[in-house]
């Protein structure tokens, strides 16, 4: 047990290693630029840079080979990647359509309905969802949950990645920053707060979703070795529908069912946590049902 809390609390050591290291360099170039106002989005994103360049050293340090961080060659990930959408498709269409069904969303009919408009639409929220993608599940289903898995069994892997992947969610802080502020220890303030808004769990509905989502993600990389392509199509897929439903949806907080989605994005929330939820136990069935008749 005091083994499992130790590696648990080994990557909140390096998160913070690493976002402390993103803000004073951001600090120092929000500086150099005397523009207070880009601080908080150079702190972000140079933490999510600093997180993807930690691969490389640590997957170094812990002798994790290519194979270990669920790359395979690219030919298998290719396939593994369209495979990751189309599962993507299957598992969230039913929620949008669950959510369009009870008047929680409605199309926008405000928008620009054009062919021109929707091929654009199509072509960024994709992009992004590559980037978010690929990113994300690096770090977290191939750096996290192998580093874990090399020390702890594989459902406590599976368990403490999906954790730290929903709570990164909420790693950043509102506070606006002026001249005033704009100081070495008005930056660490500054993440002070961004760390306060993970741990005050403001938005449970959304972190149970994101760590369902979490979960979900890591059974796929836990049933195979090299497979880690397939949860970046399916987180790839996820995003781009959730993006697209952004530009393309209203969200209505005042009806009978608004309880089902969170402030987040207007989609992830208990009906996206208790449909994964409820995924994930069919596929624990159907596993326990082939093992049974395997052993008749």
């Amino acid at each position: 047990m005091r083994l499992t809390v130790f590696y648990m609390f080994i990557p909140l050591l390096v998160l913070g290693l690493i976002t402390s290291s993103a803000c004073v360099m951001g600090y120092l170039i929000a500086l150099s630029f005397n523009d207070p106002i880009m601080l908080r989005k150079l702190m972000i994103r140079l933490s999510q840079i600093l997180l993807l360049l930690s691969i490389f050293p640590i997957s170094c340090y812990l002798d994790l080979t290519k194979d270990m961080l669920g790359f395979a060659s690219f030919k298998v990930m290719f396939k593994q990647f369209f495979q990751g959408i189309s599962l993507s498709l299957l598992v969230l269409l039913p929620v949008f359509i669950t959510l369009y069904m009870l008047g929680v969303h409605s199309v926008d009919l405000t928008k620009e309905w054009t062919v021109a408009w929707v091929a654009k639409k199509i072509g960024i929220a994709l992009g992004l969802a590559l980037l978010i993608g690929i990113v994300e599940e690096s770090v977290f289903r191939g750096l996290l949950y192998s580093s874990l898995k090399k020390y702890l069994p594989a459902f406590m892997a599976v368990l403490i990645s999906s954790v730290y992947y929903a709570g990164l969610h909420f790693l950043d802080s509102k506070a606006p920053v002026s001249e005033e502020t704009l100081s070495f220890t008005g930056s660490f303030a500054l993440l002070a707060q961004a760390y306060n808004n993970v741990f005050a769990m403001q938005d449970l509905s959304a972190f149970a979703a994101l760590f369902a989502v979490g979960i979900f993600l890591g059974v796929l990389r836990f049933r195979g070795e090299m497979n880690l392509a397939l949860c970046m199509g399916c987180h790839t897929g996820w995003v781009w529908q959730i993006r697209m439903s952004k530009s393309m949806f209203n969200v209505h907080s005042t009806t009978p069912y608004s309880f089902l989605v969170s402030h987040y994005d207007g989609v992830i929330g208990w009906l996206v946590a208790g449909w994964l939820l409820v995924l994930l136990l069919m596929y624990w069935s159907w596993q326990q049902l082939i093992s049974k008749v395997i052993k008749l």
